[in-house]
């Protein structure tokens, strides 16, 4: 099986040098959540559990909440649904309204790992990504990159804020032993917040919706941000 290592990409964003006239846009904000194994699409027998569907209405409730609904716009996406130029180009880059959106990524499991180099990829190409939050991440192993379509490196995330959290349940279920076998990725730097919570594999929802050191959690960090950035 050939490698799945990220590749360089063309500018999207900044190739464009021409003089144009400049426009006063209202600011928005794009939030992608990548899901893991199973969770957006059949992963062998297994699925879809849609887990980061959960994390996505959280999300969605927020963006109500603070009335900013018109300016956001979320989007679920497969682990998988952005390894090719085309699937890139055609699941990502189109549903981005400009250069000045700011981007948001949660990723859990498969999607945590995939969702960081999709970071990476996009700020390449000149998009702004404001957080990544990393939700459990798994792709570590060997047997598990051969089985899945994930990329092959560790990542190197490229955001201006980056939130990793690790499920480390004391009481394990089936969720732990899948994330176990597919080796979670254990980072040690790079995070501005790291957590370590004692919550199952599966439940992306509840980790992101846990407090963290710092005392906020994932989701209200993220809200404050998107609000933030939206209202000026």
């Amino acid at each position: 099986m050939a490698k799945r290592d990220p590749v360089s990409h063309t500018l999207t964003c900044k190739t464009d040098q021409s003089v144009k006239q400049v426009t006063v846009s209202v600011r928005d904000a794009m939030v992608y959540l990548v899901g893991g194994a199973g969770d957006q699409e059949r992963y062998y027998v297994d699925g879809p559990n849609h887990n980061v569907d959960y994390v996505r209405d959280m999300v969605d409730a927020d963006i109500e909440a603070l009335e900013i609904q018109k300016s956001c716009t979320t989007l679920p996406l497969g682990y998988n649904s952005f390894m090719s130029e085309e699937d890139l180009e055609r699941n990502v880059i189109r549903k981005i309204p400009s250069c000045n959106t700011a981007i948001y990524i949660i990723g859990h499991s498969l999607g945590g790992w995939n969702g960081a180099h999709l970071s990476a990829i996009l700020t390449e190409r000149g998009f702004k990504i404001k957080i990544l939050v990393t939700l459990d991440p798994v792709g570590h192993g060997k047997i598990v990159y051969g089985i899945s379509k994930i990329y092959r490196q560790v990542p190197k995330p490229k955001a201006q804020y980056w939130i990793n959290i690790r499920a480390a349940a004391v009481d394990w279920n089936l969720s732990d032993l899948v994330a176990d076998f597919g080796e979670q990725w254990e980072i040690s730097e790079g995070p501005n917040v790291m957590g370590r919570l004692d919550i199952n594999h599966a439940d992306a929802n509840s980790m992101y919706a846990h407090a963290l050191p710092g005392g906020k959690s994932a989701r209200q960090i993220v809200a404050e941000s998107i609000f933030k950035w939206i209202k000026g």
